[in-house]
């Protein structure tokens, strides 16, 4: 069975700083591009990064440029969201994504989909 785990999330202060990651079972990361999304209270789900499948490319949206990382250990099975100086408006629920193709974009065109990890950033 496939699936794709978040987790890592959590209530930090603004500013503060958390580490997603995303493991996945019952199959290998190496040839899929992995995305991360998330959805406010509210509001449509968003492409936040996604990283090709070698890890060689990455793309970020805008609002989250300069302050997150995303990587991937391929040898763990496992991709990392870095969220450094958290702000209010990245409250969300964040979920990872996989699809077989080398590259990655931040459309809604993945495959698999994990179950979700909460983020809270409040004071």
């Amino acid at each position: 069975q496939l699936q794709l785990v978040e987790s890592g999330g959590g209530l930090v202060q603004p500013g503060g700083s958390l580490r997603l990651s995303c493991a996945a079972s019952g199959f290998t990361l190496d040839d899929y591009a992995i995305a991360w999304f998330r959805q406010a209270p509210g509001k449509e789900r968003e492409g936040v990064s996604c990283i090709s499948s070698s890890g060689g490319r990455t793309n970020y949206a805008d609002s989250v440029k300069g302050r997150f990382t995303i990587s991937r250990d391929n040898a763990k099975n496992t991709v990392y969201l870095q969220m450094n100086s958290l702000k209010p408006e990245d409250t969300a629920v964040y979920y990872c994504a996989a699809r077989m193709s080398w590259l990655c974009v931040l459309l809604n065109e993945y495959n698999y989909w994990g179950q979700g990890t909460q983020v809270t950033v409040s004071s």
